[in-house]
């Protein structure tokens, strides 16, 4: 199957992802997303009056953000374009991405607007009030650390996910530490002759605006607060959760940034694309939910299902890109599909730079487009999971319009 609904080459982008508490802490992801916006759009002589629809992916509430994707196309020069304020946990980019082909398949719109953020940093603290509790008192929740550290269906962590998976599979510590070191290996390939990889649709050096947004505070070169791991170093951490398999080091950390990038019909996708000739087309995508408290699992059926919708299998891929916030995720995936785990994310991944949740499937599909623009073209695979034990794939193909 082929959606309706085209990314034209080029328009897309992503901010580099800074590790919680750093460069981006103290930034609105709201306000942050739509000023990063409007400069990419007017990098790429896009108007923003030529949206006819929007998508707002976030998983993270900000103050405002009740008004949701309305708020953010206004602060864009948009103000006539509706459309809805999406989550999914680390799914949400891929949600917001079916989101808008589905639109587009109705007849709805001609050009949408997919916009991700999120900031994990400083997240809320919300009060909700209890007039029937003792002395009228209320719940209180951390927003960001409450929900990372308990699913309230089975009152466990995401980290025990990957636990129950490990053991069930019989994955042990090496085998994780190993893999790290793969994929910072395949991330280093994005930093080469000046981050070449990351600057087709990152702009680098990425200046950083004040809290106001008002002036420059200061530029990062690329992605924030990154640990370089080594063989040694790994193997002297112990497991975070006792009687465990998974340190630290074989975890992604929370991070803090946006990505968005545009939908349209054909002709539309020919017009605003940077490379007319090329066809970035959607050919499936596939929804999962696996047993409670096993995650790491969900990746590898949504990814079975995107290809059963495509008409494709796993052999037929030429990339592959997950969101793995566990190298333990990337294992259990070959494992279950027969693909090689070391031929899997090339150029970066979740794991390595960052998990700010709503932007990060984005910016791991325009990573995976720009991998297969680089081979030539091709089809290729986004895959990853997310609280509740789901997750969400997608089928991408790159190919000659002529």
């Amino acid at each position: 199957m082929t959606f309706a609904a085209e990314i034209p080459y080029g328009a897309y982008w992503s901010t580099p992802f800074a590790k919680w508490q750093g460069s981006f802490a103290n930034l609105h992801s709201v306000s942050f997303c739509a000023q990063v916006t409007r400069r990419e759009l007017e990098k790429r002589r896009i108007s923003p009056e030529i949206f006819d629809f929007g998508v707002l992916g976030m998983s993270v509430p900000q103050k405002g953000s009740f008004y949701g994707l309305p708020w953010l196309m206004g602060m864009i020069g948009a103000g006539t374009v509706g459309g809805p304020t999406l989550a999914q946990a680390c799914a949400t980019g891929v949600r917001c991405l079916l989101a808008g082909a589905q639109e587009i398949a109705a007849g709805l719109a001609t050009t949408a607007l997919i916009a991700t953020c999120d900031r994990t940093s400083n997240g809320p603290h919300l009060y909700y009030p209890n007039p029937a509790g003792p002395g009228g008192t209320g719940k209180a929740e951390d927003w960001v650390m409450d929900n990372f550290g308990c699913d309230p269906l089975g009152g466990h962590s995401m980290l025990q996910t990957a636990e129950n998976a490990a053991r069930k599979h019989q994955v042990e510590t090496a085998a994780q530490h190993d893999l790290v070191l793969r994929r910072q290996e395949q991330y280093r390939a994005a930093l080469a002759e000046d981050s070449a990889f990351l600057k087709r649709f990152m702009s680098l050096p990425f200046e950083v605006p004040n809290a106001a947004f008002t002036k420059t505070a200061g530029t990062i070169a690329g992605d924030e607060g990154l640990t370089v791991s080594t063989q040694e170093g790994l193997a002297r951490l112990k497991p975070v959760l006792p009687g465990g398999t998974v340190t630290f080091g074989g975890q992604t950390h929370p991070a803090d940034g946006n990505a968005g990038l545009v939908l349209a019909t054909p002709g539309k996708a020919r017009e605003l694309s940077g490379k007319p000739e090329l066809a970035i087309r959607l050919k499936g995508f596939g929804q999962s939910r696996v047993d409670l408290a096993f995650m790491p699992e969900a990746p590898a059926p949504a990814a079975k299902r995107a290809l059963e919708a495509a008409g494709l299998t796993i052999a037929d891929m030429d990339a592959v890109k997950t969101h793995n916030p566990f190298a333990l995720n990337d294992i259990l995936f070959a494992k279950a599909t027969g693909y090689d785990v070391s031929k899997m994310n090339n150029f970066g991944s979740s794991l390595i730079w960052g998990h700010p949740q709503g932007p990060m499937g984005t910016r791991a599909i325009i990573e995976l487009i720009e991998e297969l623009v680089a081979r030539g073209g091709g089809r290729g695979l986004f895959t990853g999971c997310a609280a509740g034990d789901t997750a969400l794939a997608v089928v991408i193909e790159v190919a000659d319009r002529r």
